[in-house]
This record gives structure tokens, sequence and C-alpha cells, in this order.
């Protein structure tokens, strides 16, 4: 019988490998960018098109590869990062693998240009799907430029499950994120088809968090530093009250590489813990730092994963740490029965000196003199009494006085008392109630009658589908009603967010929303559709950018699609609302006078029947 293990060829096994480091275009960002921070550069220029699936080239001033490198870094396991295995436990730098560079040139056109300071010349190198196509000397400057064009060329299935441009540029921009916070000492610049997105220069943590989301984050930071033995923590958390319902602005450095933490996640949240609404979550920029040997970071392909030797020290260190700021800033409330506001000296008064009281005595005062001519009066010491003018003609208020002791009867015979009319229903009391074919089940659940049976709803999801329905024809035919604010209405957001708003803005008047600014950070509303309240006005843009953040425009048909989704999803009546009889009937007309009654926005069942054979069963 012939043996049927075989070694794979070098391409299959580089796209093999690819898979694992190239899930997309945000994949390659990452590993460009840390190769040129690993090779000490201090300015890196990200250039971006159609959302990296055309180009994704990435230019640093580091100190370069001689030929022999250059040609060498494109081999599988090539690394000058580790020598022995025990490298492996004390990592501080980024790459050391050795297998993006490779993986990259399997399932790309790569072009790269490399120099070093010493050198006169440089050396330019061209691959495409593994295999060399040239290799010359360029004239370059000083640093590496890598270029990769046309992501998946030879894997068309690969290319196929790529999300649309909007998804993978945001997912770019994520991964440049991390790596420009973790780096606040090098410039960045990020451009896309042309546009410059971000220009960043060097400068402190404080400076680079809030260039990147916004010049309003500034006033949300809140600074934590502890230094420990085991573990030293820099950076801020945001308060509490703007949190967020997304994740968007959590990010955790170990040793300056992002990672994603789920346990040290939820020590954060246990600093929160009372100061957050529900289904909000807090926002963080930490830095920890540990000694490289204490940690794993070669458990995961994309290393975003790390093993901690001791995961509860850092809980608790991270949990205080956080705790004590939110505490010493006085974002954390406390409570004082002994304090007195009242006691409170003014700030004004800071330097003045204590004044003694003294008491004043009117020694002229009369209380039985007769005032009447002269009802203001003087002191010597300057104050001024008033006295009250006697009434004239006392005895007035007792006329009349026996006449009612004598015949107490007649001082309420002209009471009159004012009651409520008494309306006489047409039906009795047992009647209405008989009538009555809905009722409310848990405050979740609209439970009606029907010919062969009972018939359940889900009041949420069926509200879904009203709204979802409602809202989609008004984006479609243009003619939505807006109700204007008396007060516009200012929402602050990140940069990214306000550009997922401009992409919707239009979707969004038709909807009836107006708007008459949109900045870069700021988005000033002047009217909103009829039916919603202002207060909601906030939460349903915080939804919409959720979904788009999470690639729920994949699963819909067009962006008005997933705008109706949103909007329903945020002002559909929610599990718990108590609804009164018409409400319920009201809530169940609408339904039925859908055109899909069946089905939520999200594919869900919005109600259940159950026949009378089916109860019959259960009695069996």
């Amino acid at each position: 019988m012939t043996d049927i293990i075989q070694l794979l060829p070098d391409h299959v096994a580089n796209q093999i490998a690819a898979g694992e480091v190239v899930q997309r275009p945000a994949s390659v960002v990452k590993e460009l960018l840390e190769n040129a921070i690993d090779a000490e550069a201090t300015e890196i220029k990200l250039i971006i098109k159609d959302a990296g699936k055309t180009l994704v080239q990435v230019i640093d001033n580091g100190k370069g590869m001689s030929v022999t490198d250059a040609r060498l870094s494109f081999e599988r396991h090539a690394t000058s990062k580790i020598k022995s295995a025990e490298d492996l436990f004390q990592l501080n730098t980024k790459g050391f693998r050795g297998e993006a560079l490779a993986s990259i040139a399997a399932i790309a056109h790569v072009e790269l240009k490399t120099k070093r300071p010493e050198d006169e010349l440089g050396t330019a190198i061209e691959i495409e799907g593994s295999q060399v196509k040239s290799q010359d000397v360029s004239v370059t400057p000083t640093g590496t430029s890598v270029a990769v064009k046309n992501l998946f060329f030879n894997i068309p299935a690969r290319r196929n499950f790529l999300k649309s441009d909007t998804v993978e540029l945001r997912h770019i921009t994520d991964e440049f994120h991390r790596v420009a916070l973790a780096h606040p000492n090098i410039a960045f610049v990020f451009y896309h088809n042309g546009g410059e997105l971000f220009h960043l220069q060097q400068e402190n943590y404080r400076q680079r968090v809030v260039h990147i989301f916004g010049s309003r984050t500034n006033e949300k930071l809140v600074p934590v530093e502890e230094e420990t033995e085991v573990l030293k923590i820099s950076g801020f958390v945001g308060k509490p009250e703007y949190s967020k319902k997304t994740r968007s602005e959590q990010f955790f450095f170990v040793n300056q590489r992002f990672i994603k933490s789920p346990y040290l996640n939820h020590a954060i949240s246990a600093a929160f813990e009372g100061l957050l609404k529900t289904g909000y979550h807090p926002s963080y920029f930490l830095n920890l730092t540990v000694d490289p040997k204490t940690i794993d970071i070669n458990i995961h392909p994309t290393k975003t994963e790390i093993k901690f030797d001791d995961e509860h020290t850092l809980y608790a260190i991270l949990r205080s740490a956080v705790k004590h700021s939110l505490g010493q800033f006085n974002i954390a409330p406390v409570l004082d029965f002994e304090h007195q506001s009242s006691l409170n000296t003014p700030y004004s008064y800071k330097d003045k000196a204590g004044k003694a009281p003294t008491i004043e005595v009117d020694r002229s005062f009369n209380p039985f003199a007769d005032d009447t001519e002269n009802p203001k009066k003087t002191t010597s010491s300057g104050h001024t009494h008033f006295k009250k003018a006697p009434v004239a003609n006392w005895e007035s208020l007792y006329v009349g006085l026996e006449s009612r002791e004598n015949n107490p009867d007649d001082e309420f015979s002209a009471v009159s008392f004012e009651s409520d009319p008494k309306t006489e229903s047409i039906f009795s009391g047992d009647a209405v109630e008989a009538n009555k074919t809905t009722f409310q089940l848990q405050q979740k659940y609209i439970v009606s009658t029907l010919k062969s049976g009972m018939l359940i709803i889900n009041q949420n999801r069926a509200h879904q589908r009203v709204l979802y329905e409602n809202f989609l024809k008004h984006v479609t035919i243009k003619e939505a009603t807006s109700q204007q604010l008396l007060f516009p209405l200012q929402l602050h957001f990140t940069p990214n967010e306000s550009k997922i708003i401009k992409d919707l803005k239009t979707n969004l008047e038709h909807t009836g929303f107006a708007f008459s600014e949109l900045s870069e950070t700021d988005i000033t509303i002047t009217g909103v559709p009829v039916g919603v309240p202002e207060s909601e006005v906030s939460s349903i843009f915080g939804q919409l950018i959720s979904d788009v953040e999470n690639d729920v425009p994949d699963t819909n048909f067009s962006a008005a699609d997933l705008l109706a989704k949103s909007m329903a999803k945020s002002l559909a009546i929610k599990s718990g609302q108590a609804l009164n009889h018409t409400e319920q009937e009201h809530l169940v007309n609408s339904l039925f006078a859908c055109k899909e009654p069946n089905m939520s926005p999200t594919n869900k069942p919005t109600f259940i029947t159950m026949s009378v054979d089916d109860i019959e069963k259960k009695f069996m």
C-alpha cells in the first residue's frame, strides 16, 4: 500500500500560514506598522486605497535593511528578534516569528524598497505570490517602504469574504488607533484614497488620545497612575457620565502592545460599579508595564491575547488604582451625613481675618409708644426700625360674633360641596372585562384569542416590526414629517463616529431629522421625527453607530434599511413596560397591518400560536 502522507509545497504552506496571519487588509496594516516600529522609525506614513484591497503602503524612516536582509525577510521563520526558544519569554519587540512578510507575499503583489543610513544605494524587490520577480539596486530614502497591492489576488474565495469598504476601513482605522496610541513618541500620517485622515505629531499620551478621539475627549479623562513591584499603570479612564453603549474606547497596552483581556476588563468594570447605567461601558486608555518574563504573548496568531503568570494580583492592583483615581478626582460619589454645606467658607473669604460678632441694643425703643406719626425710626447706630401702625377700629373685628355663637348652624347653610359627576356605564363592570380580547403577560407578552386557539405576541419584536416598516416607508418616499426643536440639540462624537453620521445624513433627513451643523466632532440637531422624544435622540445615534461598527450593514440591503432597523431597535417598546388595554389592541392591530407581521426586522418570530388541540394535549 502506498504512503498517503506527503509534504506540502512551499507556496501552499505559505498560503495556509497567510490564512492565520492575514485575515483582512487591517492585518497587513498591523504587521507593517509593527515592523516599522521595530526598525526604530520616528515618522511613519500609512497609505491606503480602496480600504486596503488595492493598496496598503507603509513608509518609515527607520534603520532599513541590507541587500541580504531584504531578500531574507520574505523567507518563512526568518527574524532578527529571537535566536533561541528562551528569547520568546524576554520579548521587547513587536514581530518575532518571521511569518508576516512571507505570508503577505504569498497572497499579494509586494514591492519593497529599503536603505540603511550608511549605504549610498538601497534595494528594491518585487514579489508576486511568493515568487521573486525582480531585485535591483534602487535610489531610495533612508528607511523602508513596503507596498502591498491586490490582496488575495490568487485566492478569489478569500477576497469574496471581505466586507464593504466602509467596514474594512473601520478595521484598518482600529488597528491604526491601537498602534498610534501605544507609541505617542512616533509621528504618524494616515492617507485613504488621497485624503488625509490623521496627522499625528510626536506628543505626550494625553495629547495623542485627544488628537485621535477629538478635542472633547480632554474633559472626559481622569488620570490613573500607580507603580508597584509587579505592575506599573499609567493612562486615563473616562468619566462615568461619558460612558458609551459600545466598547470602541477601551484600550489595554501591555509593554506597548495592544491586548484584549476580558479578565482585566472586568477589573475596570468592578471599579466603576454603581457609577454606570445598565448597558453602558467605561472608556479607558491604560498602559501596563510588567516584566517580559511574566507574560507569554505567543498564544495567539494575532498576538492580541496574553497569558499572565499572576492574573489575580494584576486584577486587584488595577481595580484599586482605577477606583483610587475616581475617588481622588471626586468622580465617585461620597456620602457624608455629618457635613453641612452651609458651613462652607466662601473662596473669596480665604484671606480675610475673623471678625468678632457684636450686640447692638436700641435703648430708646418703647413697644407701648404711639409711633403712628413716625413709623420709620433711625437709631444712633444707624439701623432703621419699621413699626407696624396699629389697626384702627379694632372693635369692628368682633361685630356680629355674638349672633354667630347663638346660631352656629347658619354658618354652614350656604356652603356647597363639589362632587364628581356620576356616569353610568353602558355595560356593567363584568361585561367590560369580558369584552377584553387581550391581556399582558409578565409585561413582556401580549396574549390574545383566536378562533382556533391562542396568540402570544412578543411586544418588543412586534413594535420593532411596526416601527421598521414605518421608518422604511418614510426613507423611501422621502416625505417624513419633522418636528422642530425649540432649543437645538448638540451631540459630541469622535471623528470616526461623526463620519458615520455624515455618511447617513441624507437618509436621516428623509426620516425626519434636521441638522444645522455637522463638524468633525459636533453635530447640532434642529428637528426630529414626529413621535421621537428628544431624550431618545442620543441613544438612537449611539445604537446607529454601534450597528455600523459591528458589521451590521453587511446583513442589510442598504443604508436606509440599516437606519430603519437601528431606529426601530432604539424606539421599540421594551420588555417590562406595562401597556393598557388600548395600547395592547393598537399594537396587535398595527402588527397585522404590516407586510410581514410574523418576523421582526432581525428575522426573529414576533408571535406564536397555540391551537386548542395543543392546549388539550397538555391535559392528557
